[in-house]
């Protein structure tokens, strides 16, 4: 795992957009499509807003894969990650190849066609964020480390719902889905290419955890460091945790 780290979040998130559009750009050069799996949350909001602003990327060959959605919750919902990708990503630039995860229907169903789907042909590259409880997309602690599945139906942990409280996506923590349909973690890990984007304070102890602790489900982030061609993008408030021996190499 590369890591680097930055002074603030908007500096984070033009370089790790900028990195994003090399990685397209140079996969657009060498095949017809270029395949993404595309993270959503408050983390992902300067990135993406960078990132659908680069130049030199051909977005109507672009094939994009839904990181993880909530069970029941209607595209209309301001929380609902469908709606996010839709306002943006896709039609921000026009991309017309993607594939989501329709919360509203049998979530079984739904992870089985979406991961049939997903297995035809290696990931480009996944953009992903840490959750403040070390999640890797709605792989809450413990997470499977071992399914081999795709796409799998999850409970959502009460640290994962609080965030959601906190970030403004919901009033109250009843109205929070405690279910979610979720990119697994060995999938993650096929992606050819991994960019993490990780800003803010609230991340910190996440981040150190997931760097300095044990590889290990209860948290799951750190699996990333077996990922041999992934960047994990900080700003100064999310690596403020870490070890001094860690930043000094970033």
């Amino acid at each position: 795992m590369q890591l680097r780290i930055f002074d603030d979040k908007n500096t984070l998130a033009r370089e790790a957009s900028e990195h994003a559009a090399r990685t397209l750009r140079a996969a657009l050069q060498e095949k017809e499509t270029a395949r993404i799996i595309a993270a959503t949350g408050a983390s992902q909001f300067e990135f993406l807003d960078f990132l659908t602003n680069a130049e030199g990327i051909d977005w109507k060959r672009v094939e994009m894969f839904h990181l993880d959605e909530y069970v029941g919750l209607p595209i209309s919902h301001p929380a609902s990650f469908r709606k996010y990708l839709l306002e943006r990503l896709i039609n921000k630039v026009g991309l017309k190849k993607y594939h989501f995860l329709d919360g509203e229907a049998d979530p079984v169903e739904v992870a089985r066609m979406a991961g049939k789907r997903l297995l035809a042909a290696p990931a480009d590259v996944a953009f992903v964020g840490i959750g403040e409880n070390g999640h890797l997309a709605f792989n809450d602690p413990p997470a499977d480390f071992e399914t081999e599945e795709p796409y799998i139906v999850v409970e959502l942990d009460e640290a994962c719902r609080r965030q959601q409280v906190n970030e403004g996506w919901f009033a109250e923590m009843e109205d929070v889905p405690r279910k979610a349909i979720s990119m697994s973690v060995r999938q993650i890990l096929k992606g050819k290419e991994i960019i993490a984007i990780v800003p803010d304070a609230r991340k910190a102890a996440a981040v150190k955890a997931c760097l300095e602790g044990e590889i290990s489900p209860t948290a799951p982030a750190s699996i990333l460091r077996r990922h041999t061609n992934t960047t994990l993008y900080l700003d100064r408030n999310s690596a403020s945790l870490l070890s001094s021996e860690i930043t000094t190499n970033a």
